[in-house]
């Protein structure tokens, strides 16, 4: 079934923006639980939001739902996960993923 995605209009923007300014530093949310806060299923539409609005909101902050990283830009958000304390995961091939167990936010 395709995701449900409402309109990008500036309000659903701004709602989504204000909710990943409100993520504590060493937490996260994954897309789909920023649209799930404003009953939306639309985790694509929240990404599109946030590759738009760049670094004026702790982007790095939102992640994938395995506990990755945004796509692209995952040694830029080891060094911010670093800096806050973010609970990681390790792999044997040295790559990571954050422990949502430990740092998902829920607002």
């Amino acid at each position: 079934m395709p995701e449900s995605a409402p309109p990008a209009d500036d309000e659903f923007a701004s709602h989504v923006l204000d909710i990943v300014a409100a993520i504590p530093p060493g937490h996260v949310m994954t897309y789909g639980d920023v649209a799930s806060v404003l009953a939306s299923r639309g985790a694509r539409v929240v990404g599109n939001i946030l590759a738009k609005s760049g670094s004026d909101v702790p982007w790095w902050r939102v992640i994938r739902a395995g506990g990755v990283a945004p796509a692209g830009k995952e040694e830029r958000a080891l060094e911010h996960y670093r800096e806050e304390g973010t609970p990681l995961r390790w792999r044997a091939d040295g790559t990571f993923r954050v422990d949502t167990g430990a740092a998902r936010h829920i607002p």
